[in-house]
């Protein structure tokens, strides 16, 4: 794990993927500095190029200088939407190997996590410097807690189609669609022996399904010691309806492995996105009465 934060540390916020600019990310600077934290803003903040935050180079570049510099102890992605795998085979971690520090954010970001998570090391899924204005509170200071080192523990409640049973191992996940398109790519998740963690937005129930099934054709539910589902937000649908919603669909997939889900974790496109640590072993329960998630 990387080191937890203290006041007076640094946190650097630059656009890995969309442009966005500078006063849109003021709730999020205020966020930091009420916690004690002292604020750069990377050269990314306020560039453009179509879409993205400026163009490729860039964006690796303002990464890079960010992972290398000392003071900076904790990186927190701006916005999600698409890009970041544009420039992760430009990023060289050499130093961060070495001395690693807080990767933070989540959707677009599960790149970066998949691809850090393969190398031993820690990261922390949670909200976007963009999401704070719209973030509830319990969000936020689950952020807080989690760079900070305090106790990370949650209890939530139960779902029907929650499958019961205790797991421990290593959390991993993210966005599905992103984890789905770095199947066979050397930032490709290792799933045996973990706990899966997805969530995601705005996609068709059929291809919710499709992700779904290619997972369970590939074996990659074979060695899995649970799963955590999180927010299945804004899905959409054909003329011709696919006859179930996400969590049906995932319950229909999963069904048949031995393993404990939980199902509406407060995690992914939502107001209420809490922190988790992935790359951290943690300890998962479901029982009649809800899940309680314990990170070691």
């Amino acid at each position: 794990m990387p080191e937890f934060l203290k006041k007076g540390d640094t946190v650097g916020i630059t656009a890995t993927a969309r442009k966005i600019d500078i006063e849109t990310l003021q709730p999020a600077i205020k966020l930091l500095e009420s916690w004690g934290l002292h604020v750069v803003i990377g050269r990314t903040i306020g560039k453009e190029e179509n879409q993205l935050a400026g163009p490729d180079w860039l964006r690796a570049t303002d990464f890079q200088e960010m992972l290398d510099n000392p003071k900076i102890k904790a990186i927190w992605g701006a916005k999600g939407g698409y890009g970041t795998v544009r420039i992760i085979d430009r990023l060289d971690f050499t130093n961060f190997k070495k001395k690693p520090k807080w990767i933070v954010g989540f959707s677009d970001m599960t790149i970066l996590h998949s691809h850090i998570n393969n190398m031993g090391i820690g990261t922390l899924h949670g909200m976007m410097a963009l999401s704070t204005k719209t973030a509830t509170p319990e969000a936020s200071e689950s952020l807080r807690k989690a760079l900070f080192g305090e106790k990370l523990e949650y209890h939530i409640p139960n779902h029907a189609f929650n499958k019961k049973g205790k797991a421990e191992g290593e959390l991993v996940g993210g966005n599905l669609s992103v984890l789905y398109s770095l199947m066979g790519s050397k930032s490709e998740i290792d799933y045996k022996g973990k706990i899966l963690f997805i969530e995601d937005l705005d996609e068709y129930l059929y291809h919710i399904d499709r992700m779904m099934m290619n997972l369970k054709r590939n074996d990659y539910f074979d060695g899995l010691k649970g799963m955590i589902i999180g927010g299945m937000t804004s899905m959409n649908d054909n003329e011709i309806p696919w006859g179930k919603d996400a969590l049906e669909i995932i319950q229909d997939v999963t069904k048949d492995f031995p393993f404990p889900v939980v199902y509406n974790f407060p995690a992914g496109h939502l107001k209420d996105n809490r922190a988790l640590i992935l790359g951290k072993t943690v300890t998962l329960e479901v029982n009649e009465k809800g899940s309680i998630l314990k990170f070691k």
